[in-house]
């Protein structure tokens, strides 16, 4: 009866999959808030009532998500990368497969599964030309694990890397962040640009600003339209979200009234994460 009711769940996980697939890479140049709107639509997307099959990347090398979440993670997918070449002469040796034993792995070692959500990290090994392997390695643990879930949010490394890598050939809705600076636009309009060279095709592309002043959101979002985004919102100044980060204290545990996590549930409504 038991194995009978886990078949059925897991059924039921797959068909949610199946119907709702909001797979969202959030990207923009170092320092704009990435990190903070990843957990803020995480917050929301928790308290809101729809019964999500949620899974949370943390595909920036720099690995500042497990904090803002408030979640433990013995290891990354570079650590076992490392671990596993350190064991490459023994593995040639007895003739193994040696991506299908460095694909399970991952998946035993990195894979954290929690009560409301399942989370993986990337990370990034030491060895040289490791930071492109390591990226190869998440994108293929992505591409046998996405299909089981309903919401994806990966929060990406800066810049453009990850787009050359392809790590977001799988994304539905490719999320911008930008804060107040000439710098984090022009990342904006080079990201739209290489998603197309490289043949990456989201269905929506958004930016979202952080910390943007009052007087100057109309402008950044006409400008940001002209280039092909559509302005989700903007995730205000809030002391809170200050002083949860100096403190060290997850994102999560923000209050549902804090000004920031009001502007994310508006921006998740905007972006067709919740209704």
């Amino acid at each position: 009866m038991e194995e009978e009711q886990g078949d059925k769940a897991l059924e039921r996980k797959v068909g949610e999959a199946m119907r709702r697939p909001f797979i969202a890479s959030i990207s923009g140049k170092g320092g704009v808030g990435k990190t903070t709107l990843t957990a803020l639509l995480l917050k929301v997307l928790l308290e809101n009532e729809v019964d999500d099959v949620i899974l949370v990347v943390d595909a920036d090398p720099a690995t500042n998500l497990p904090e803002a979440l408030g979640i433990k993670i013995d290891k990354t997918i570079g650590d076992v990368v490392e671990e596993f070449r350190s064991k490459m002469l023994e593995f040639s040796e007895q003739g193994v497969d040696k991506p299908s034993i460095l694909s399970y792995w991952v998946l035993r070692d990195c894979f954290v599964e929690l009560e409301r959500f399942d989370f993986i990290a990337m990370g990034r090994g030491e060895g040289e030309g490791c930071y492109c392997y390591v990226n190869s390695i998440l994108t293929g643990v992505l591409t046998r694990i996405l299909k089981n879930y309903t919401v994806v949010l990966m929060d990406m490394e800066a810049g453009l890397e990850h787009l050359n890598r392809r790590v977001d050939r799988y994304v539905n809705t490719l999320i911008v962040v930008v804060d107040p600076s000439a710098m984090s636009l022009r990342t904006a309009e080079r990201i739209i640009k290489v998603t197309k060279e490289v043949n990456i095709n989201p269905e929506k592309f958004y930016v979202v600003g952080n910390r943007i002043p009052e007087d100057l959101e109309e402008k950044i979002a006409n400008f940001v339209k002209s280039i092909g985004y559509e302005y989700a919102g903007t995730l205000p100044e809030d002391e809170l979200v200050a002083r949860y980060s100096i403190e060290g204290r997850p994102l999560l545990s923000l209050p549902s009234s804090s000004k920031a996590v009001k502007a994310a549930k508006e921006i998740a409504k905007n972006i067709g994460l919740i209704d």
